[in-house]
């Protein structure tokens, strides 16, 4: 065994996997999911808003902001999901993609 070779507490397969989460660099690559649910919502309508990973809180604020405004609802950040009251799909469709976001539906 050469000289230098052993590393007894370095991880490989950690590295890999946090050097693969940060390739993702343009928005348009990332995998974004907007859908409607009622459950656990009292009956109401919410459309949700996953994938849209933000670096800073200001930046996810500003992006909520627009949306609420473009719908005309109220909406929330709970986590790393956006939500928007009552069914806003088609409208979040079309206002990310004019963000540069590659968005898809899920569910019915």
């Amino acid at each position: 065994m050469p000289k230098g070779s052993w590393r007894e507490f370095e991880d490989t397969a950690v590295k890999q996997t946090l050097q693969s989460s940060f390739q993702i660099e343009s928005k348009s690559q990332l995998p974004v999911r907007v859908q409607k649910t009622r459950v656990g919502k009292g009956g109401k309508t919410v459309t949700v808003i996953s994938g849209l990973t933000t670096r800073d809180n200001d930046q996810a604020k500003k992006l909520l902001k627009l949306l609420k405004s473009r719908c005309g609802t109220g909406g929330t950040i709970k986590g790393d999901l956006f939500e928007l009251q009552g069914d806003q799909v088609s409208v979040v469709l079309e206002l990310l993609k004019e963000e540069g976001y590659h968005p898809k539906k899920s569910g019915s």
